[in-house]
């Protein structure tokens, strides 16, 4: 279960900082050299955002549970009832 606060607060962390960086450029104060070390380090972050999204996707996929008590695997859709 530690493993899993830590990768939650983790993607919590890369978001923050993501949106901190977008905040930046946004406001066009920063160097051309800035803004591209910004924008880098922006597109590593948001790659491992999408990568632990999709392991979160795949943790719910593979724990849903039917209604005789037995788990099966099931796609993850956020607008379909459980």
């Amino acid at each position: 279960m530690a493993e899993q606060t830590s990768s939650i607060s983790d993607f919590e962390k890369s978001l923050n900082e993501l949106e901190a960086l977008v905040r930046d450029l946004e406001q066009g104060e920063l160097s051309l050299e800035q803004s591209l070390s910004a924008f880098e380090r922006g597109v590593k972050l948001t790659r491992e955002c999408q990568q632990a999204l999709k392991s979160a996707e795949q943790r719910v996929e593979q724990l849903i549970q039917r209604d005789d008590g037995e788990l099966e695997t099931r796609p993850f859709h956020p607008d379909a009832s459980v």
